[in-house]
């Protein structure tokens, strides 16, 4: 926008002999009102391209939180739910505790003999592995010739004896907490664990044959000697290989290792602290068969080989879930895909790169989330279904045992599936929310958007009403101009008739006075010479 200006038109000056015009030209500066409203455009104009630009943002991320599943996709998602609950309830089965205690005792056993002969040794018995790590030949030149001990089995007394000691012991923790107390043990000749109260203690280290005489065989003592020591351990000791205590899983590890924090130490679980209930689990009483006099009569130890059967149980229980997973989203892939192809018109592989492939990628978009919940779901449901079928069936046979019911639903219930359902319904719900806030966000916007577009208006009235002021001066200035030119020659012509009128008058003086003037105005007037 231009700076308008009002222009002063020329001033006429007349006199009694003569006349002259003077062109006296003024601008007049009202450039003030005009750059505010200049100033006052720009940065509406500048506010306006910032809503627009992040409404645009708003509603791609609208889009992708909005469900657009037709029947189609529905009908897909429910027949993968199905699909999936028949081979969890066919193929599947329940949870079978003891099922995976065997398998995690057969890869333990494997791995400890398989970690034995990494470090010499010659045969594939279990029992000889196990005795080899503990008390094999000498390594190399540190003097040592028992096998890869820990400095803080001289403290097993101190730390819970034979059946709590890999527990309370933190260095005997397959933790990144149980490196940290083993390189700490070397360095300070002390043992860290709990008391049978499940308070936090510091122990000396009674045999220091595992104490490195420097920093690097403190290094390695309490990092690689260490590590060995707990695959010596992971299957029992030499005596009851296979059977023994073993060692804690890294689940139980850590929930022993934060038990000993003020929070954990006020929590209760029945009659029991949380220590105290870490360590039957450990010990094998808390899920031991027991009595009618409430003894137990054989113990469940929940140990390292124990949380390995639980991960493979739960991993096959994973296999349906994962199903169901690869069918909706293959689902939801192939057709996308093909929508994209038909919309684009692409005929050839080479046009492939005109897709659009964020309208076809089975993740993070509502759409596919709202499938998964349903395809899930209907697992679930079917799952449940068929754990109360079973567990009902079960009870009957018992004669009405509701405790029979509870067992065998709690063993048919997938909860790899029920975990999937409710990670899906949780990001469902999540994404709805974040859709409701970012139209909330837009509706803002829009009105924002209204509001500097009817400032915009004002502003523009403003600029015109500045140039209707401008113009009607200017005309005013004008017309007044335009009356005294015309007075000027009105008043001229005037003088020219009087002036003509003299001229006879005239006649005789100019004759007597200048006989040839007349004749030579004539001649100019005839023939312009």
């Amino acid at each position: 926008m231009v700076d308008a200006n009002i222009i002063k038109f020329p001033e006429i000056k007349l006199a009694t002999e003569d006349f002259e015009v003077e062109f006296d030209m003024e601008l007049e500066a009202v450039g003030y009102q005009k750059e505010e409203i200049r100033n006052g455009l720009n940065y509406i104009d500048a506010q306006l391209i910032s809503i627009h630009r992040r409404v645009d943002e708003l509603n791609k991320e609208i889009d992708g939180l909005t469900n657009h599943s037709d029947g189609i996709d529905y009908i897909i998602a429910v027949s993968s739910g199905i699909l999936a609950g028949i081979i969890d309830s066919f193929w599947v089965g329940k949870f079978d505790f003891e099922n995976g205690k065997d398998w995690g005792n057969d890869k333990v056993n494997n791995f400890v003999v398989k970690m034995a002969q990494t470090q010499g040794y010659e045969g594939d018995n279990l029992e000889g592995a196990i005795r080899y790590l503990e008390s094999g030949k000498k390594h190399g030149n540190s003097g040592i010739r028992s096998g890869f001990g820990a400095p803080s089995d001289s403290t097993t007394n101190e730390l819970g004896g034979p059946l709590q000691h890999h527990l309370r012991d933190f260095a005997h923790h397959p933790t990144p907490m149980g490196l940290m107390f083993s390189l700490l043990t070397q360095f300070t000749e002390k043992a860290y664990g709990t008391d049978t109260n499940g308070h936090f203690i510091v122990v000396n280290i009674k045999d220091k044959a595992y104490i490195g005489k420097d920093i690097p065989q403190k290094l390695l003592f309490g990092s690689v000697f260490w590590f060995l020591h707990l695959v010596s351990d992971m299957a029992g000791s030499n005596k009851y290989h296979g059977a023994g205590t073993g060692l804690p899983g890294p689940l139980l590890s850590l929930a022993k290792e934060l038990s000993v924090l003020p929070f954990f130490k006020n929590i209760h679980i029945g009659e029991n602290t949380f220590s105290e209930w870490l360590s039957k689990l450990f010990n094998g009483t808390l899920l031991g068969e027991h009595n009618s006099e409430g003894k137990v009569i054989d113990k469940v130890r929940f140990d390292l080989r124990a949380e390995l059967g639980v991960a493979h149980e739960l991993g096959r229980q994973a296999i349906p879930v994962i199903i169901n997973e690869c069918i909706v989203r293959g689902f939801y892939f192939i057709r996308r895909l093909g929508m994209e192809i038909k919309e684009k018109g692409i005929r050839e592989l080479g046009e492939l790169g005109r897709v659009d492939w964020d309208k076809v990628k089975p993740t993070k978009n509502r759409t596919i989330v709202r499938m998964l919940t349903i395809a899930t779901g209907t697992f679930t449901m079917i799952d449940l279904g068929d754990a109360a079928i079973r567990g009902g069936i079960e009870s009957m046979k018992s004669a009405g045992n509701p405790s029979m019911f509870a067992k065998e639903f709690v063993l048919r219930v997938n909860f790899v599936g029920v975990g999937r359902f409710a990670i899906a319904v949780g990001t469902d719900v999540s994404m709805g929310i974040k859709n409701d806030k970012l139209r909330n966000e837009r509706m803002a916007l829009h009105s924002k958007q209204l509001h500097f577009m009817n400032a915009k208006i004002y502003y523009m009235q403003a600029d015109s009403w500045v140039a209707a002021q401008t113009t009607e001066r200017t005309l005013n200035e004008t017309a007044e101009v335009m009356k005294r030119a015309t007075i000027f020659t009105m008043e001229t012509w005037k003088a020219n008739r009087e002036s003509m009128n003299n001229i006879g008058t005239y006649r005789q003086g100019i004759e007597k006075h200048n006989p040839g003037l007349i004749k030579d105005i004539h001649s100019v007037l005839k023939w312009g010479l």
